[in-house]
């Protein structure tokens, strides 16, 4: 999901022929995915991080993970994820949620979770990341109003779900273009009438803590050039533990971390658009290619190299 954060306080879910998808292994296209396993990576882990062939705004992940931990972090868009195996643990709202096979995990948008092996097996699932706007325009062919439907339970364990889900996911890495599409748009409008409600999500709003908004705002502007914490309590008039806990509280994340997550998406947008790792790094802010690669995985699940030969980004090697 590629642009900045968004901003606290900012603004901002048809039936569809659903079709056959042949579920039997084939050959993915060279061009949207590849394997990434190999050094760095424990035995048995492999991970596709890919774009959407038909669909503008919507990513793929299928994974398998052992050891692999993610950092605290947030996404623009939604996460739909099926667990094809295992359980996966995550903190999410505040809650230490599992998630194992069958189960779909159903997580709005900019809300700070993690993510590691629920049983030392580790996990396997298929995710789909679809942009706001995808979901919102789904929600509107069924009549719901302009706004950002959210899913109230993180966890549901819906078998006809999950084998919307699992179609769109297979038609995206093996179909054509109308069947991944379709497949796609059958199983959004699927998870919205059974899953979701209209509106935005309810919650502390960021825009009732000025100075929060403040402080992030000062972050979004100066990403290569941050201010000290020091620097950032006298912008916004609170004391540094006093900004750090309001900062926190309202974006699930600390204002370092916010830097971070905030650089690491800098970094997407320049290798989608084919700029070399070791150049988004510097670009964005990090010492180095291999800072980059550290905090890149933690937050996407893959190195920055493998994420964009199998985007297919101009200049990818």
């Amino acid at each position: 999901m590629p642009g900045q954060p968004r901003r606290p306080g900012s603004g901002p879910a048809l039936s569809c022929c659903t079709g056959r998808v042949d579920s039997s292994p084939a050959a993915p296209r060279p061009s949207a995915q590849h394997d990434h396993g190999g050094p760095g990576a424990a035995d048995g882990e492999v991970a596709r991080y890919w774009r959407h062939a038909a669909v503008p705004g919507v990513d793929l992940l299928r994974a398998r993970y052992l050891t692999h931990r993610y950092a605290r972090h947030a996404h623009e868009g939604y996460t739909v994820a099926l667990i094809t195996g295992g359980v996966e643990e995550f903190r999410y709202g505040g809650r230490l949620l599992r998630a194992g096979p069958g189960d779909v995990a159903l997580l709005n948008p900019e809300v700070v979770h993690t993510g590691q092996a629920g049983v030392p097996e580790g996990w396997s699932y298929r995710v789909l990341y679809p942009a706001v706007p995808v979901v919102q325009d789904v929600a509107v062919d069924l009549g719901a109003g302009r706004g950002t439907p959210y899913f109230p339970t993180t966890v549901v364990h819906h078998p006809r779900s999950a084998r919307l889900v699992r179609a769109a996911h297979l038609a995206a890495e093996h179909g054509d273009p109308l069947a991944s599409s379709s497949l796609l748009h059958a199983a959004l409008a699927g998870l919205l009438r059974e899953h979701a409600r209209p509106g935005c999500q309810p919650g502390r709003s960021p825009a009732s803590r000025p100075a929060v908004r403040l402080a992030a705002d000062l972050l979004h502007e100066r990403v290569t050039d941050p201010p000290s914490l020091d620097e950032l309590a006298r912008v916004t008039g609170l004391s540094p533990f006093a900004l750090m806990r309001a900062f926190r509280a309202e974006t699930g994340l600390p204002p370092h971390a916010y830097l971070n997550q905030l650089r690491v998406r800098l970094a997407r947008r320049l290798l989608d658009s084919g700029v070399p790792p070791a150049d988004a790094a510097a670009t964005a802010g990090f010492a180095d290619q291999a800072h980059l690669t550290r905090h890149f995985k933690r937050m996407l699940g893959v190195p920055p190299g493998a994420y964009q030969r199998a985007r297919g980004a101009r200049g990818a090697q």
